[in-house]
């Protein structure tokens, strides 16, 4: 029994999709845009962060195949939005840069694809093990989703960590120069104190 029930866990666990994250850089006054092409009932999902750029802020427009809009946002940091594709057609999703003046953004993003919506299909079964089954189904798919969304941060974590780094490296180098460039400061004035000192006692003696 426990053996089926982990052979049927691994099965799932074999046709669930893991959504990569992807990066973009979003240029002042611009817009890029992805799109999705799924039939109704797929689950369709969308998160993002905004990893650097001004106030770590974007435009976030989701639309449907006929051009209606189905999620829009302002000056959003981050998001996750996950909803059924309502018919057949590509999906459109647009991050815009417009209201910045000059900055660009680094976004990073997944999409996710989930299966198609088995309520149509299923409605005539309802024996207690294939309740069950159901069950642990959607029990796995909200663990899948989880574990999406703790990639996701990772991913994230992992990004802010490179640029933190990068700005401590540029930070410590400009440490060092500024060192140096004082110590040339302080041993140029010591030359020319002691030149001056020079010429004063000379000056001194032959008068």
């Amino acid at each position: 029994m426990y053996l089926r029930e982990l052979l049927s866990f691994l099965g799932i666990l074999s046709i669930i999709g893991v959504a990569e994250s992807y990066f973009i850089t979003v240029d002042a006054h611009a817009e890029e845009c992805f799109f999705e092409k799924v039939t109704t009932g797929t689950k369709l999902g969308l998160a993002f962060e905004v990893a650097e750029g001004g106030f770590l802020d974007i435009d976030i427009k989701i639309y449907s195949p006929d051009g209606k809009t189905i999620h829009e946002g302002e000056r959003e940091s981050n998001g996750r939005y996950t909803f059924p594709a309502s018919m057949d057609g590509v999906y459109t999703y647009c991050f815009s840069n417009k209201m910045s003046t000059m900055t660009p953004k680094i976004v990073m993003f997944s999409m996710e694809l989930g299966e198609e919506s088995k309520s149509d299909h299923g409605a005539a079964n309802t024996e207690e093990g294939e309740a069950g089954g159901n069950k642990m189904e959607d029990m796995i798919r909200e663990l899948s989703a989880a574990l999406s969304g703790v990639k996701h941060e990772q991913d994230y974590m992992e990004v802010r960590e490179r640029i933190h780094r990068s700005i401590n490296d540029n930070t410590n180098s400009r440490v060092v120069m500024w060192s140096v460039f004082e110590a040339l400061v302080l041993v140029a004035m010591t030359v020319g104190q002691v030149y001056y000192l020079k010429q004063f006692f000379e000056v001194r003696r032959v008068v």
